[in-house]
């Protein structure tokens, strides 16, 4: 299948974000079961520097990108769940490009009051979230939460929800400029910047702590952050904007208290039969709800992936990214 100015975002080896090279590329035609959709908007998540790093290896070469939206070209063989003209979102390796083809059942329709933007921003986004509160340890009314990067990408689903949800959250963040949105999102305290935390975290519960660590971070959060738990509590750590966490003994979880730690990645939790459609029900019903937005900080062409990496990484961006093919 040839199309014109069809191209995709792909790295030859692993390395910084110098290595992101646009190739023009034929989108491949449907299989039996599969769809093909033209992309309309393309999210930017952190996994992405982990695979073009080399952190999370991949195959090489390789198309990177996590998630997209757009709208169905063609469909192949057997496909009845989505038709040519539907709106899209999806959870898949290889979106950084104009077209993607891939599982029709791993396809969820866009409602109406969902654009594609927002879809991209918040498929993996918006589903780790639903993970991280509802299908781990799940949150409720009087649990206190810690979370880290508040205002990121996920955070910035995170902190509303689990607020929405009667969680007290304590956020911690680098500056009082993400501090304040923090506060806006939802947080009730907001601890600014990453010395001291575990102790003023204990100062705000009282000496208790909290009942759960949300942690992106990694290397440099996660001694705080079981620091902060109270017995029996839970370190969730999902990201590794810092670098990967330092190996943690057993013994640690035993000192502060029967510790529960788990490093979750959401598509084991999409597995099940039905589960990636309660998921984005879930997100996009409280979408619709008003409990978070589709906080789209910042619009890149995709062409301009290199750049938009270095933003990433410098922690130059705030909410969700989107690139545009």
């Amino acid at each position: 299948m040839t199309l014109p100015n069809a191209y995709a975002i792909r790295i030859q080896k692993t390395g910084g974000p110098e290595v992101l090279e646009v190739e023009a590329i034929a989108p491949r035609a449907p299989g039996p079961g599969e769809a093909l959709v033209r992309q309309t908007a393309v999210g930017l998540n952190f996994i992405d520097t982990y695979h073009r790093s080399g952190l999370y290896p991949v195959k090489l070469p390789a198309t990177l990108g996590s998630e997209g939206a757009g709208v169905v070209e063609t469909v192949g063989e057997g496909v009845t769940a989505v038709k040519p003209g539907d709106r899209v979102a999806y959870l898949a390796g290889g979106t950084y490009a104009t077209h993607y083809t891939g599982r029709a059942e791993s396809m969820v329709k866009l409602p109406e009051t969902v654009s594609e933007e927002e879809g991209a921003a918040l498929m993996l986004k918006g589903l780790t979230a639903w993970m991280l509160l509802f299908e781990i340890r799940t949150v409720k009314a009087g649990d206190e939460v810690l979370i880290w990067a508040p205002v990121g990408g996920v955070g910035s689903i995170l902190t509303p929800w689990a607020a929405h949800l009667g969680a007290r959250v304590i956020a911690v963040t680098s500056s009082e400029e993400k501090a304040q949105k923090a506060r806006a999102l939802g947080a009730a305290e907001v601890v600014v910047g990453y010395e001291g935390v575990a102790a003023k975290v204990r100062e705000l519960t009282g000496g208790k702590g909290v009942d759960i660590a949300f942690d992106s971070v990694g290397k440099i959060s996660a001694e705080a952050s079981l620091g902060s738990l109270k017995p029996r509590g839970w370190f969730i750590t999902y990201g590794n904007a810092s670098g990967p966490v330092d190996p943690i003994p057993p013994s640690r979880l035993a000192q502060g208290g029967s510790l529960i730690m788990t490093r979750p990645g959401v598509f084991n939790f999409l597995q099940a039969p039905g589960a990636l459609a309660r998921g984005a029900g879930l997100v996009f019903e409280a979408l619709a709800k008003g409990v978070f937005k589709a906080d789209i900080g910042q619009r890149f062409a995709l062409k301009d992936a290199a750049d938009v990496h270095r933003a990433l990484e410098a922690g130059k961006t705030v909410g969700a990214t989107v690139l545009l093919p």
